[in-house]
């Protein structure tokens, strides 16, 4: 699911492939989508995007005449129209030619030049949605990356919400605190500070401070903490900074959006610099269980006092990256083979059919083509032989019973002159 660093790479693609194009004409969006229409029609307008957290905003801007006497026709904006975009499970943003629409385009805005370009909302899965004129939604914190001031006094003043009763994996993804922060980043940062996920989040956040002592200073790496320094004020400094969870909320987000375009970019779609720099979700060696919510959530070592009961780390899957659409599973490959071995499996079926009904046919002919013969080879034998043969049968069966009959003479005379001599 895309996180707050790639819905700010996703609003600078807007600003840098929209910069100087003029859009035109009505704002299309695809027929099977359930989001609401966007009504906006303008002969010439511009495009740009802001982020906040989890959330894009797209302001449509009508470029107005220089002639005072022209005016605006009929059912033509003059006002600017903001759109707030979320992303859901695999959304993204492409401009493309208008023969190179993608798949699943579902909102679509139409440049004024020839030929003409499209910038396309593309989400495959259809989570995502968008509301014209819409406004960032208020049950959204601050965002973790450019209002971290806001952020950390908006975390710290409500410790004592029951939210924060639960684990501190799952509150990480509660984004009325956490604007920005999704699976594989919690991952990351609570990997980073050795916290195990399921133990309680109050206990790890009431020991901040509300404000951030090193918040002017460069972020410092992790192994910085490891290394043996005489100087004990410095190492307090850099253990305090390194096990800020807040502060890490904030750098480590800001780590992927400086990978730059390697970490969103539809056009080329290259994942590696992004791959290499994860250092625990997905990763081998890791360990990895559902939370309450049913969300996978990785991590090494134990996993704390709060897991959920019977919990069952999910089964492995590869992080497939799609260079068409930016599904990131492997969902579509899967469908795809079982169809082929469907499809195989089908066509193994019929030639076996096929053959079988060939066996029968052929036995059902010789079976015929046998009793044929047996009834013509009835008809032409004489009537001499089969009597001959019937005597034959008879003289066969009366052989033997002639034999015992003169072997059994001879024993009876015998048996009764001993019976004689005995009396």
């Amino acid at each position: 699911m895309p996180e707050g660093p790639e819905l700010h790479l996703a609003s600078l693609y807007v600003n840098r492939m929209c910069d100087g194009v003029i859009f035109t004409g009505p704002v299309q969006k695809s027929e099977v989508s359930k989001s609401p229409d966007v009504p906006f029609t303008c002969e010439a307008y511009r495009i740009t995007a802001t982020s906040r957290g989890k959330e894009v905003k797209l302001r449509l801007t009508p470029i107005k005449s220089d002639d005072p006497k022209q005016t605006v026709k009929a059912g033509q904006a003059d006002q600017p129209m903001d759109i707030v975009l979320r992303f859901g499970m695999s959304g993204y943003f492409r401009f493309t030619t208008e023969d190179e629409l993608p798949k699943h385009a579902h909102l679509r805005f139409f440049s004024k030049e020839k030929p003409c370009r499209v910038l396309s909302f593309v989400d495959a899965r259809r989570f995502g949605s968008w509301q014209p004129s819409g406004t960032w939604q208020t049950s959204r914190g601050p965002c973790i990356m450019f209002e971290y001031k806001s952020f950390r006094e908006n975390v710290m003043s409500h410790l004592s919400d029951r939210a924060f009763d639960r684990p501190i994996c799952e509150v990480l993804l509660n984004q009325k605190y956490f604007n920005g922060i999704g699976n594989y980043l919690r991952a990351e940062i609570l990997f980073r500070l050795n916290i195990p996920p399921f133990v309680p989040a109050r206990n790890i956040l009431e020991g901040l401070e509300s404000e951030d002592i090193h918040e002017k200073e460069k972020p410092v790496k992790n192994e910085i903490k490891n290394t043996k320094s005489s100087d004990r004020a410095n190492q307090k400094r850099v253990e305090g900074e390194t096990g800020d969870l807040l502060r890490l909320c904030h750098t480590v987000p800001l780590e992927v959006v400086s990978l730059g375009g390697k970490g969103y970019d539809p056009e080329k779609a290259d994942y590696s610099d992004f791959e290499a720099w994860l250092q625990c979700y997905y990763v081998d060696g890791m360990k990895s269980v559902r939370d309450h919510n049913g969300r996978t959530m990785w991590f090494k070592g134990e996993p704390g006092p709060m897991v959920p009961k019977d919990s069952k780390s999910p089964k492995a899957k590869k992080r497939a990256k799609k260079e068409d659409d930016h599904d990131y599973t492997n969902k579509k490959k899967v469908s795809r083979s079982r169809s082929e071995s469907t499809a195989k499996k089908k066509v193994i079926k019929q030639e076996t059919a096929t053959k079988t009904a060939k066996k029968d046919a052929r036995a059902k002919e010789a079976g015929s083509k046998r009793r044929k013969t047996e009834s013509i080879q009835e008809v032409n034998t004489p009537q001499h032989e089969k009597r001959s043969s019937a005597r034959r049968r008879k003289s066969s069966s009366a052989e033997p019973t002639a034999a015992v009959l003169f072997v059994a003479g001879p024993q009876r005379r015998s048996q009764r002159v001993t019976r004689q001599k005995g009396k």
